[in-house]
């Protein structure tokens, strides 16, 4: 589990760092400019980790899967050598997708305005002010995102649902609650990651708008970023007991007599 969370928290770093910057400077500036290579860059990463960390989570819930329906067998399904193969593949595909992904939208030809409409290089507004016919590059844009979200979410489902068959024929109560502790943090970040996109890619061409893309984009690709570790760090009971303890230092004042709470 550990393993593929370093690998989330890397995906995130990646992911946030190949906006974070540029976003922040061009609030400071006056004269917001990103060249040509730097665009095709930034939508690349973006799409690379993106896709990564969509793979990554199914992955994650296939591991959830084996470690509550088959624990006894855990150390021997998900070896070391299986999870860093499981970690390439997703790697690779985020790759490949990106390629695809961007070499479909960069082949156009851009004339129409040179102002993207956006935080960042994202794939709305740079089909926007393109005069190139863009329906092929729609469709091969569509075709990844379905193969991929679908895939994940059918994958996360599908993992879920013989947990939640094995958690419910468990005799034991502390076993149940133990089961879904350990699934809710991902369950979480699955529910806000997909949540975000679905609404992003996913919905009628009537109900599009620019304003409200630029943040929902803005919080899958970033505030997502900064969640993802806080959701999982309060698994730990560390964390927990260091988060009470600060609660505990407040001061309540009843009287004349101040107490801990």
């Amino acid at each position: 589990m550990y393993y593929f969370l370093s690998n989330l928290s890397f995906v995130d770093l990646c992911c946030s760092s190949a906006i974070s910057p540029k976003m922040l400077i061009d609030l400071l500036v006056e004269g917001k400019r990103i060249s040509f290579g730097a665009c095709a860059t930034q939508l690349f990463l973006i799409s690379t980790f993106g896709d990564t960390e969509c793979v990554l989570l199914a992955m994650m819930a296939y591991d959830r899967y084996v470690a509550i329906c088959n624990p006894l067998l855990y150390p021997a399904i998900m070896s070391k050598k299986v999870c860093q193969q499981m970690i390439a593949v997703a790697y690779c595909i985020g790759l490949m997708d990106a390629t695809i992904y961007t070499s479909s939208i960069f082949r156009l030809i851009f004339c129409r305005s040179n102002v993207i409409n956006h935080f960042f290089c994202d794939v709305p507004p740079l089909l926007m002010i393109s005069c190139s016919d863009t329906y092929i590059s729609e469709i091969v844009i569509i075709v990844i995102d379905s193969f991929v979200e679908v895939s994940s979410i059918a994958m996360i489902l599908v993992s879920y649902a013989y947990i939640l068959n094995t958690v419910l024929r468990m005799r034991s109560a502390e076993g149940r609650h133990k089961a879904f502790s350990t699934c809710s943090s991902h369950l979480t970040a699955v529910g806000i990651f997909h949540g975000t996109i679905l609404f992003m890619y996913f919905r009628p061409s009537s109900s599009y708008s620019m304003d409200q893309d630029k943040w929902a984009s803005l919080f899958y690709t970033v505030v997502v970023s900064m969640f993802n570790p806080l959701i999982y760090s309060l698994r730990n009971k560390e964390v927990k007991e260091a988060a009470t303890k600060s609660v505990g230092n407040i001061w309540i004042f009843k009287g004349n007599n101040p107490r801990y709470i």
